[in-house]
């Protein structure tokens, strides 16, 4: 029995070497390189892409990186931010050639928005959004904007702060977040005549659908509407005082969702935060003004054709 004790003993010793061992490779090799493929990408810089490149900026990009400080998109801490994720600040994406993206190529751009390697190999962990599916000529808007002329974007020379990512962060890179692959083909933009092709792409490249499925860690990024609890609600994502905010059932069931709900009601709370009777919608869901009532409507009409998910979420408002 005693020589049974003493290896159940060394076995548990050797458990314990070697998980600490993992624990400090991990924790101060930190985030996960890889290998950069180079892109090559023609820019397609017109007044049109811009102006739709400015829209989809200012949806998916300003709210994480406008200072408002510097009133430019240099980067800031970001305190909705998970705390068992770390202390994390988002960048610098002004063309600023030293602390900015003023010296990155347009490819270098495209390979971190699909794939959320940075042109140094570092993998951008889950809270930097990546974009594995929108189409072509958005991604080409975007760029275009990032280039453009606007003081949003005009060179500012503000550090960046690196991000410190906790050890849970690190650990997950390792066994679960990890990069998406290169398109190998080309992405088109959807019929714009056709409301629930034009709404399913809306509410997937918008990125509503990992806010408002059950939890980021069961987000499919990559195939939307196989994400755990898709559109049903109850994902706790954090305000900008680090306050829990679960965020609403989207799907049509009609006592726990929008089933109830008019197209109307839905354009209003998506374009202007607002619904009849009921608080404004705050942080971390912004008004999305730039939506045109078609688009933020198709987004309504495609929600109303998934499974009804029956799952009630009580709404946080703060004082």
């Amino acid at each position: 029995m005693k020589k049974v004790l003493k290896i159940l003993g060394y076995g548990i010793l050797v458990i314990v070497l070697l998980l600490s061992i993992g624990f400090v490779y991990i924790n101060t090799s930190g985030i996960p390189t890889y290998e950069v493929e180079e892109i090559q990408f023609t820019l397609n810089s017109s007044p049109e892409a811009i102006e739709r490149g400015e829209k989809l900026v200012s949806m998916l990009c300003a709210a994480c990186h406008l200072n408002n400080e510097t009133k430019k998109l240099t980067g800031k801490r970001m305190f909705d931010a998970p705390a068992e994720f770390g202390v994390i600040y988002s960048q610098n994406i002004t063309q600023d050639k030293t602390y900015g993206i003023g010296d990155w190529t347009d490819g270098e751009i495209v390979y971190l928005l699909r794939t959320g390697i940075k042109r140094d190999g570092k993998y951008s962990p889950p809270y930097m959004a990546k974009l594995p599916n929108m189409a072509d000529d958005d991604i080409n808007a975007i760029i275009s904007f990032l280039r453009s002329d606007d003081p949003l974007v005009a060179a500012d020379p503000t550090p960046d702060m690196p991000p410190e990512p906790s050890f849970l962060t690190k650990f997950l890179c390792r066994v679960a977040f990890k990069p998406f692959p290169m398109p190998t083909g080309s992405i088109s933009l959807p019929d714009t005549n056709d409301a629930l092709e034009l709404g399913e792409y809306l509410a997937h490249n918008l990125d509503c659908f990992s806010c408002h499925s059950a939890d980021f860690k069961t987000v499919d990024y990559l195939n939307p509407t196989q994400s755990v609890g898709y559109f049903g609600g109850g994902n706790k994502p954090l305000d900008e005082q680090g306050r829990v905010k679960p965020t609403p059932n989207l799907t049509p069931d009609k006592e726990t969702g929008i089933g109830d709900w008019t197209k109307e009601d839905f354009i209003k709370a998506v374009k202007f935060g607002y619904k009849e009777g009921e608080k404004t919608l705050g942080y971390p869901m912004l008004p999305y003004a730039q939506l045109s009532e078609r688009e933020a409507g198709a987004i309504f009409d495609y929600l109303k054709t998934i499974p009804p998910i029956k799952n009630k979420v009580e709404r946080m408002v703060y004082d």
